[in-house]
């Protein structure tokens, strides 16, 4: 199907051309959207009418979308969640959960803003990217720790997933202590 796009869309087009998509991809995202037009005489029309409206209200958009960009970029959010030794999650961090601590830290962010190819499974910090607007992108950073004890130290830059060893001699003398005072005090008896 040939459409008009209303605003650019990224590995699709810019603003103004006549693309063919797949006609799902049309029908189900695009069109219900708003962010194109099937491309039929009466909408070319329609477009070049409303061209300098669509541009004026998609600079605006990037405005402000470039001031929160500023603001937003380098930032550091901390996720809270569970996780074993091995530093690996006992669920995982979505977008949603990326969106709502952006949210939380005074920004407005939503799930579809979050551009993570994957769920974060693993506690430590992970770089997130932020489509803002389709020309604004920005990327923070996702702390994902068991405390916020954790995440501080985390941010600092120690890596906490190393388990402590302890060698067979230590274990051999803790032992030893531990059976030198439970039989000295069976014997007082």
């Amino acid at each position: 199907m040939q459409v008009i796009l209303l605003e650019r869309i990224a590995k699709l087009g810019q603003m103004g051309e006549t693309v063919r998509v797949k006609d799902g991809f049309a029908r189900n995202f695009l069109l219900p959207r708003g962010k194109a037009l099937r491309a039929n005489e009466g909408n070319k029309k329609k477009f070049e009418s409303q061209r300098v409206q669509l541009e004026t209200r998609n600079l605006e958009l990037k405005t402000e979308a470039s001031k929160i960009a500023e603001k937003l970029d380098g930032k550091s959010f901390i996720i809270i969640r569970q996780a074993g030794e091995s530093g690996q999650l006992y669920g995982s961090v979505s977008t949603r959960d990326v969106a709502d601590s952006i949210t939380a830290g005074g920004f407005s962010a939503t799930r579809n803003q979050v551009a993570l190819s994957t769920p974060i499974k693993t506690l430590g910090l992970h770089i997130v990217p932020i489509h803002l607007h389709p020309e604004v992108d920005v990327k923070v950073t996702v702390n994902v720790a068991r405390s916020p004890e954790e995440a501080e130290r985390q941010a600092k830059g120690e890596t906490l997933n190393a388990r402590e060893e302890t060698s067979m001699d230590d274990l051999g003398l803790e032992v030893g202590a531990a059976l030198e005072d439970a039989g000295g005090s069976l014997g007082d008896r």
